[in-house]
């Protein structure tokens, strides 16, 4: 378990930051900015769960804590050397990706096909889901950009993925599974 007593420590004063393995870096290193991200979409996570119930509320709180282990994945490169670590780095795993993939299966299985592109918004949490999407694609472009020129575990990538699909199919079941979607109207107000 992690203890954080001090929550400031002036080793980043300078514009650098220190990653998983204890390389410091600036803070504005594309690998930071990676798991920043990452960090970003799970505070959009933790608003829209304000006006989750149920079952929504559950799967965002797993995703949530999915988040806190995709920055550590992501903070921590060296794969390589993982074996050689003090402790094992937390990586993430195919199983993640698979939950992803029968949540969004089974969401979408009562949402009819789309006929139209949808517009973001509708509900509450509808509007917060897609803004949590918007945010997890840019985390998802960023983490590709990394694995262009560092570490970068696949599942990772495979999960940022899948998470921004989920997010939509998310926001249509927040829509009474998509009956109140707002459709797009190309060229409507011409």
């Amino acid at each position: 378990m992690v203890t954080l007593n001090k929550i400031y420590t002036r080793t980043g004063d300078k514009g650098e930051t220190a990653l998983g393995n204890g390389t410091r870096v600036p803070k504005h290193d594309l690998r930071v900015s990676a798991y920043g991200t990452v960090d970003e979409t799970n505070a959009t996570v933790g608003v829209a769960r304000l006006h989750a119930t149920g079952a929504m509320a559950e799967m965002l709180t797993r995703i949530q804590n999915d988040l806190f282990d995709l920055g550590a994945d992501l903070c921590r490169p060296d794969i390589a050397l993982d074996t050689k670590a003090d402790y094992p780095p937390l990586r993430m795993v195919a199983t993640q990706v698979d939950r992803l993939e029968a949540e969004i299966d089974a969401m979408n299985r009562d949402i009819a096909p789309l006929k139209s592109f949808i517009l973001p918004g509708g509900s509450a949490l509808a509007a917060h889901l897609h803004v949590c999407r918007t945010v997890s694609r840019r985390a998802e472009r960023l983490a590709v950009e990394l694995s262009l020129e560092g570490d970068v575990t696949e599942a990772a990538v495979k999960y940022l993925n899948r998470l921004s699909d989920w997010f939509f199919v998310a926001a249509r079941c927040a829509n009474d599974n998509g009956r109140n979607d707002v459709l797009w109207v190309p060229g409507a107000n011409r």
